[in-house]
């Protein structure tokens, strides 16, 4: 649909509503009354409301109501890399894939590691309308793991938390000034965890595949050294650390012991770290060159099984676009990263329906958990609260194409594959942002 729609009455009706939040995973019907949701319950979709003037009904047989999409990791390239993303297709991407929030990593050209590049980014994600866009304010300045943001200025513009994305900071006292610093402003540092000395060169995990293929690779204990010394630190600080794109076994091991303790560490997993392995890469596939790298089979199930039971507490894209110009290349020349926000729902219905992860958990994962540890207010199917839902057709049956991607970039290597599960509306701040295809009947006008 070309721009968000506003509706004074929207109904679904016989749905199958599911908020772990509240408790709730039964057929009800919702009904959302100028942008709040106003009756939820059987019986709640009465005649009167369906007949009523400009009232939306969707009838809900078969599909599933969540609350809308909290995504703790996407990189939208503007300002400086419009070529690849921007904030409008990134945004359209995100409202595509039942995304209501979208939190952006600070790796933008030049760095958001000021207030005036935060305020700009929310400025332009609200002249667009559709989901909101919370900058993340970058940990020191420029990235460079020295000079630490003025995170005051960061978080009064808007940045709700503070991380040097795909730069390590490998300094143990800046790092620990860090978290002293951002602790102040209760502002969770986000630290992609990977020690450069140890992966210098690297370009695969470290395995036999990367073996076969001749190719350096990237052992897991450059995530665990790191992970294990900044848990010290955020015991010894107070303060909320967050793990980007977990993906070794090690650091799951490290996470479970760390939260066993009462320290204040939460993470996140990407749904590629979830359903590939180092596999993938045979064939030098560029499109498998991410950062961190995928892993062994025995991570894969780690991670699973950290997500879970919780140890992992939320599922984020790191929704990283490029264009042929990075990708279709030399693998070693390849910049890594693919896009995520559209095919978040379906890869991880996978892992439902054959009992790797229940729906709550799932749900809670992409929704209450990301918003809890980056201090917005979760989507959520409760009485009075803000609409911001989420339709599926769980056994919508599709496959990945460029041309169904809202994306400015195509780099996934799941192009051509049929997938099970799909979203046929979203909204965000009250309103329709997205809509795959006629699901209900109208009456009268809006």
């Amino acid at each position: 649909m070309s721009g968000p729609a506003s509706y004074d009455l929207l109904v679904f009706a016989a749905v199958r509503a599911i908020d772990p939040a509240l408790g709730l995973d039964e057929v009800v019907d919702v009904v959302v009354e100028k942008g709040r949701i106003a009756r939820v319950g059987r019986g709640a979709a009465t005649a009167e409301l369906r007949s009523a003037q400009g009232a939306r009904v969707i009838e809900g047989e078969g599909l599933l109501l969540l609350p809308a999409f909290v995504d703790l990791h996407a990189h939208l390239r503007e300002p400086g890399q419009e070529y690849k993303e921007d904030i409008a297709s990134g945004l359209a991407a995100a409202a595509a894939g039942g995304f209501a929030h979208v939190c952006a990593m600070p790796n933008t050209r030049p760095v958001n590691d000021t207030r005036s590049i935060t305020e700009a980014m929310i400025a332009r994600a609200r002249q667009i309308g559709g989901p909101a866009l919370h900058p993340i304010g970058a940990i020191t300045m420029g990235q460079k793991g020295a000079e630490l943001t003025e995170m005051a200025d960061l978080k009064d513009a808007g940045a709700v938390a503070v991380s040097d994305d795909g730069r390590c900071v490998t300094s143990s006292a800046v790092m620990r000034r860090a978290l002293e610093y951002a602790a102040t402003f209760d502002l969770p540092v986000i630290q992609h965890a990977e020690d450069h000395a140890l992966t210098e060169g690297a370009l695969m995990h470290e395995g036999a595949v990367s073996t076969k293929l001749g190719l350096r690779g990237w052992p897991r204990v450059a995530e665990d050294i790191i992970v294990a010394r900044d848990i010290l630190l955020a015991e010894a600080t107070g303060a909320r650390y967050h793990v980007a794109h977990v993906s070794s076994r090690g650091a799951v091991r490290i996470l479970r012991e760390a939260k066993s303790r009462g320290i204040k560490v939460t993470a996140e997993v990407t749904p590629h770290h979830l359903t590939l392995t180092d596999a993938a890469v045979i064939g030098y596939d560029t499109a498998c060159r991410v950062n961190p790298p995928l892993r062994e089979a025995e991570d894969v199930a780690a991670l699973c099984e950290a997500l879970a039971d919780g140890t992992i507490d939320a599922v984020a894209t790191d929704h990283a676009p490029h264009s042929p110009l990075e990708k279709d290349c030399e693998f070693a020349e390849a910049s890594p990263g693919m896009i995520g926000l559209e095919l978040v729902l379906p890869l991880l219905l996978a892992l439902v329906r054959d009992k790797s992860l229940p729906l709550g958990r799932l749900v809670d994962a992409l929704t209450a958990a990301p918003a809890r540890i980056v201090g917005l207010t979760a989507p959520s199917l409760r009485e009075g609260a803000l609409g911001e839902l989420c339709l599926i057709d769980p056994t919508a049956r599709w496959t990945i194409s460029p041309e169904r991607l809202r994306s400015k970039s195509k780099n996934t290597p799941f192009l051509g594959k049929e997938v099970t599960g799909a979203v046929r509306m979203t909204l965000a701040g009250g309103r329709v942002v997205h809509e795959a295809e006629t699901t209900s009947s109208q009456r009268g006008a809006n």
